[in-house]
Order: C-alpha cells, then sequence, then structure tokens
C-alpha cells in the first residue's frame, strides 16, 4: 500500500456514506475484479471539477462508470461528459447506471479504442482523465495535450502503480515509469502526484 495502511483506514472512514447507486457499484467492483477508483479518488476528482469548473470532460477508460458518475454529478446538469471503454458489456452495464442516478442525459457513450474515441470528437476538453490499461500510458500523453484548453487538467490513475515504480518489472509499470517521466519532463503541463490509494497525478495545460 501507498499511504500507511492505519492512515488510509482513517481517511476512507471520514468520507460521507455513499447513495445506495454507488455502494452498489462498489460491491459490485470488490465481488468481480472491476478496477475502479474508490470513494477517495471519486471524491478528489469531484473536488477538482468544481474547484476547476470543467463542464466538458473526457474519461480514457471507464469500466463500469463509477468515476464518470462523480465526473458528472459535479460538473453539473449543463456539462458534457465522455464515458469510454473497450467492453461493450462495461458500456451496457455503466448506461444503466447513469440512468439510474439521473445523468444519462449528459454523458456520451464511446465503445472501444479510447484514444481513437477520443480523436473522433471535436474540440477542446476543460479536463481529461487517463485511467487507460497502463501499458497505453505513453501513447496517452501524445495524444491529449492539444486536446485540453490552457488551464485545462489531466489526471491519471494508477502513476504509483502499488509502489512498483520503485523497481518496474513488467510492461504495465515500465509503461506508467514513462508516462509519469514524460509529464514532469513536457513543456505543456504543470504536474504533481497525490499518493493517495495507488497515486493520481494532478497536471495543469499551460
Amino acid at each position: 500500500m501507498i499511504v500507511n495502511p492505519d492512515i488510509e483506514r482513517y481517511m476512507y472512514g471520514l468520507l460521507p456514506p455513499r447513495d445506495p447507486v454507488l455502494a452498489e457499484m462498489e460491491q459490485a467492483a470488490e465481488r468481480r475484479g472491476i478496477p475502479i477508483v474508490g470513494p477517495a479518488v471519486a471524491s478528489l476528482l469531484a473536488q477538482l471539477v468544481r474547484i476547476s469548473g470543467a463542464r466538458r470532460i473526457f474519461e480514457l477508460g471507464s469500466a463500469i462508470g463509477y468515476s464518470t458518475i462523480w465526473l458528472a454529478r459535479a460538473a453539473g446538469p449543463d456539462s458534457e461528459v465522455h464515458y469510454s471503454d473497450f467492453s461493450p458489456g462495461n458500456a451496457e452495464e455503466a448506461r444503466g447506471y447513469f440512468e439510474r442516478v439521473g445523468v444519462a442525459s449528459r454523458i456520451r457513450i464511446h465503445v472501444g479504442d479510447a484514444l481513437a474515441a477520443l480523436a473522433s470528437v471535436p474540440g477542446e476538453f476543460d479536463l481529461i482523465f487517463n485511467d487507460v490499461d497502463k501499458k497505453g500510458y505513453p501513447a496517452v500523453l501524445d495524444a491529449v495535450a492539444g486536446r485540453l484548453k490552457p488551464g485545462g487538467l489531466l489526471l491519471a490513475d494508477n502513476v504509483l502503480r502499488r509502489g512498483e515504480v520503485l523497481a518496474p518489472h513488467d510492461k504495465a509499470a515500465h509503461a506508467v515509469v514513462e508516462f509519469n517521466a514524460k509529464l514532469f519532463n513536457s513543456s505543456d503541463f504543470f504536474s504533481s502526484i497525490v499518493p493517495l490509494r495507488d497515486g493520481l497525478s494532478i497536471s495543469v495545460r499551460l
């Protein structure tokens, strides 16, 4: 674990209870091994949306839509949030959750390669959240810089890769290390990493 387990339990204990649909999604993710950001990181995502005033958002890698709901709720009823996932089954399950919580009208669903979906949608975004397969992280950075407005946010999950960034031993960990190095050396972004859960990078487009 990245954070002292006792400290992490304390932080999670401070979080208010989630509504029944989010709680159901958390239980389903744990039971089925579906990767979701969890409530602590999701709360931070929502906070960053509110602070930045982001209204046009693209999520790269959305699974069953847990983080999508947090982003869409924080962005408000006039927002445009793009969900993307390679799995048609995930997308259909996510659609059901979106309808149940009342945010379906503000979410556009893309099935297939996340970067191809991003390329198919014109215009700039206020916020892009990267949570694709980790081996694809370096390609994400090359694709998103020109798609964010100045002052826009690029957020990326799992940037500490369970601590494996210290001694990467597989392609996924090496890809995350490469992504982090390129991100922090990029003249397009001003970046930091929050060591919450599995590490979240927060980058401002310059």
